[in-house]
């Protein structure tokens, strides 16, 4: 059998699959959207501070959830202590749980009838309840995000060289300085692929926002709104190709300044 036959054979299933699952409904998905429906998401102030709540949302998640997740990374890649496989265990929790799971936990610790309501109550203060606004999915998001953070950020601290730290050490650098010099700058094309993934993640998750999002709106939402209680089809459906299309940027975006390390 011709080599460029074989070849065809062997990629044939997966072009199906991409087309079928793919491209024919993302092509459908464009085309319902209509002239009508894309002129009413770039005209209807609405849909843009959707967009912007949702692009803010999703920055902040990465930012927090890229800071803990390197401090903590870095850590337990390099110490070993009693009841670290514990530690580990708990902090990847998380990726059991569905996003509707994530927000009952984060309406537990601060809606209304929550833990902090609760103590500030007893504390002689007002019900402080942060889990229907902004901060509360925010919380969410950054929840749900480390725990694929951290493992990524895990697996590329054990593949640094030691060598690179202790040389920088014996130049006279300090913690700081190594941290600066050596060690983000080594771990920098996988904390770009994981923060794309994380902004994707948080840019278009929709359990959390089903159970936080009642006083803001975030494109998942909003979108959700539209097909379901408005019908409104073009406009979801156009929401839905530019939320899309703006996910694929940030990956792209991504991709190019971690030299392809960014799926």
């Amino acid at each position: 059998m011709p080599d460029r036959l074989r070849a065809a054979l062997l990629i044939a299933p997966a072009l199906a699959v991409f087309l079928a699952f793919f491209l024919v409904p993302l092509g459908q998905l464009a085309v319902a959207g209509g002239a009508g429906g894309y002129t009413t998401i770039l005209t209807e102030p609405r849909y843009w501070r959707s967009l912007a709540s949702t692009l803010l949302v999703a920055a902040g998640t990465t930012a927090i959830t890229l800071a803990i997740a390197t401090a903590v990374g870095l850590f337990l890649a390099r110490t070993r202590f009693p009841g670290r496989g514990t530690l580990l265990a708990l902090l990847t929790l998380p990726l059991a749980f569905p996003g509707v799971v994530v927000g009952y936990l984060v309406i537990m610790l601060a809606g209304r009838q929550g833990l902090v309501a609760n103590i500030s109550l007893a504390l002689g203060g007002d019900r402080i309840v942060f889990a229907y606004s902004l901060s509360g999915l925010l919380l969410g998001y950054v929840y749900f995000s480390i725990p694929r953070t951290l493992l990524t950020v895990m697996a590329a601290a054990e593949k640094l060289d030691p060598r690179l730290e202790e040389a920088a050490r014996s130049l006279g650098a300090s913690s700081f300085g190594v941290l600066r010099d050596v060690l983000l700058p080594g771990l920098a094309p996988a904390l770009t692929a994981a923060g794309a993934i994380c902004f994707a993640t948080a840019t278009g998750a929709f359990g959390t926002a089903f159970a936080l999002a009642s006083r803001i709106d975030v494109l998942p939402m909003v979108i959700y709104t539209e097909f379901t209680l408005q019908a409104n089809l073009a406009v979801a459906a156009a929401l839905s190709f530019l939320l899309g299309l703006a996910t694929w940027a940030v990956l792209a975006l991504a991709r190019g300044a971690s030299g392809g390390a960014a799926a």
